[in-house]
């Protein structure tokens, strides 16, 4: 089987700087750990009220990070101008809401349809790979390929709350499999990510279309215990199990 590929996302390291209003802990520190701790890649997502990753935090990682950047950014024209910018090697569109504590959901491809086909083909044509965060569904993959996206992120929220309550895993994992398994067959990639704990990686790593998942929170929560180096290593290895 593939090599599964781990980005590993470093805002919460930014939300415990801003905390404080210090200038510690440096994301960009911790991308380069994750980089040297076997990371395939590293996220961040500059939002637009900036409440972890600012755009020097951006600046910086994108100088100095020797493996792929994964910029996330909502359909906005102002984070298109800075995607086209800065040029990260890949961009996930996600869903933004100004009070939400975390993104609540995949994104409304219905909504904004001619801007958000409009940013793809923008970042498309500076080589950087597009991918959308999508509710697990084959309506959101139909419309995914009609964007013109070259791969999708499955929104693993609900699933890992079924797991965290012991209450319809099945269902909502079966939901994942069924959609990265169409998308797969249609010629996307597949990602996952939101949520994924040590607890929940274990049945959804068993997918084999999905290739890559993205994990921060948690990651970053796991280290205050263990250090970075160890919590993504466990993960790397899990997902590869």
């Amino acid at each position: 089987m593939k090599k599964r590929l781990l980005g590993v996302n470093i805002d919460h390291v930014a939300t415990i700087r801003n905390a404080r209003g210090e200038t510690y802990p440096d994301p960009l520190k911790a991308a380069l750990i994750a980089s040297r701790s076997g990371a395939d890649s590293v996220t961040i997502h500059l939002r637009e009220d900036r409440r972890h990753i600012n755009d020097d935090d951006l600046k910086n990682i994108i100088k100095k990070l020797k493996i792929p950047l994964n910029l996330e950014i909502a359909p906005t024209s102002e984070m298109l101008k800075i995607a086209i910018k800065h040029k990260p090697n890949y961009v996930c569109i996600v869903p933004e809401k100004r009070n939400e504590v975390t993104t609540e959901g995949g994104l409304n491809l219905k909504k904004n349809n001619k801007f958000l086909k409009y940013m793809i083909n923008k970042l498309k044509n500076k080589n950087i790979r597009v991918s959308l965060f999508i509710n697990p569904s084959i309506l959101n993959v139909d419309e995914s390929m009609k964007l013109g996206t070259n791969c999708v992120e499955i929104h693993t929220g609900k699933y890992c709350n079924a797991v965290n309550n012991k209450k319809n895993i099945n269902f909502e994992l079966s939901k994942i499999k069924k959609t990265a398994k169409y998308a797969s067959e249609h010629l996307l990639e597949v990602h996952a990510g939101h949520g994924l704990t040590y607890k929940s990686i274990k049945r959804i790593s068993k997918i084999k279309y999905i290739s890559e998942y993205n994990i921060g929170h948690f990651i970053i929560s796991e280290a205050i215990f263990v250090g970075l180096n160890n919590a993504i290593k466990k993960f790397k290895m899990m997902i590869n199990n």
